[in-house]
């Protein structure tokens, strides 16, 4: 308590014991406040996010200043969508894309036969 300015306790008495106080894990928002039902199927498990990590390729472009500097501006944008449908007429930007879902989802493997 002493080291939080804002203590639980001082929380609970300000808010009612039933309202969370805030922290790291409680931001401004949660990712099941971003996505509804309808895009759960949008979402990509957390271990197939850790293999971006992993991906040599994927390293290899993120050591593009270009490309940095896309990523960064996407970030920091207020209106992303518009700015994504912009990026993705850039060749280096869709590369990156491709690269990324290849990670994610591997493309099946077409017209082989079974053993």
């Amino acid at each position: 308590e002493r080291c939080a300015p804002h203590s639980a306790r001082q929380w609970d008495k300000e808010q009612g014991p039933s309202a969370a106080p805030p922290g790291p894990a409680h931001g401004p928002w949660s990712l099941e406040d971003v996505l509804g039902e309808e895009d759960e199927q949008d979402r990509v498990p957390l271990q197939k996010l850790k293999l971006l990590g992993e991906s040599e390729e994927l390293r290899a472009l993120l050591l593009n200043p270009h490309l940095r500097q896309l990523l960064l501006t996407i970030d920091q944008a207020e209106d992303k969508s518009s700015l994504m449908r912009r990026f993705m007429q850039e060749p280096l930007f869709v590369e990156f894309a491709d690269c990324c879902l290849r990670i994610v989802e591997p493309p099946e493997k077409e017209n082989i036969l079974p053993e």
